[in-house]
């Protein structure tokens, strides 16, 4: 055998877990995906607005605020209504965030249609509108609506590239720990105990027993 086909085949040999392993991980996510029912999202925008001019700062702390409610069942309530589901099944496919440093709420929806994405973001950022601006005259602020949802082009989820990605990732790992059990070294052998004593012959008693005089004799 030719020295370039001795070194495929020990590469093929050291390696076979990974090119094993990576296809079928690839296969697995692309099956992931294929079965999978698809998940539609859709957003609806909030801005907070501060009641005095100059205060940015309590508008931006106010939406972190009521960003955080979005999902609380005080707002799902009168949404639920709205969109003939249970406040238990809206709180499941509503979240509400937020930016750090602009007073805007974004409001994501999602469902099996995109409609339905839609109607549920549309439903509960009114509900949130309508919740905090019952109070505006203590808090300072009020909430607008800024841009209702949109349908969206496509499903969110799944995605058969990003799935498949994934499952050759995993395919990889687990093939480079498969390698690791094989190339594992063997333990090393165990210490040897101490040594047996050597039983003493009478040559050696008599040489003892002469040392023995003479350390007595030369005191």
């Amino acid at each position: 055998m030719s020295e370039p086909r001795r070194s495929l085949a020990a590469l093929a040999g050291r390696w076979w877990p990974v090119v094993l392993a990576v296809p079928l991980g690839a296969g697995a996510g692309a099956g992931y995906a294929a079965v999978t029912p698809p998940s539609y999202a859709a957003s609806s925008y909030v801005v907070v607005v501060a009641e005095n001019p100059g205060e940015g700062a309590t508008a931006v702390n106010f939406a972190q605020a009521y960003g955080r409610l979005a999902g609380q069942p005080q707002v799902l309530a009168a949404a639920a209504a709205g969109t003939g589901r249970t406040v238990a099944a809206l709180a499941d496919t509503v979240r509400g965030t937020t930016s750090p440093d602009a007073p805007m709420i974004e409001i994501t929806g999602t469902g099996p249609r995109p409609a339905d994405a839609v109607r549920s973001a549309d439903a509960v950022a009114g509900s949130l509108v309508a919740f905090a601006n019952l109070s505006s005259k203590d808090t300072g602020v009020r909430l607008v609506p800024l841009a209702k949802a949109a349908p969206p082009d496509g499903p969110s989820s799944p995605s058969a590239a990003l799935d498949t990605a994934v499952g050759a990732a995993a395919g990889v790992l687990v093939g480079a720990l498969a390698m690791l059990a094989r190339r594992r070294p063997a333990g090393a052998p165990a210490a040897a105990g101490p040594a047996a004593p050597r039983p003493r012959t009478e040559a050696a008693e008599s040489a003892a027993a002469r040392a023995r005089e003479s350390a007595g004799s030369t005191r």
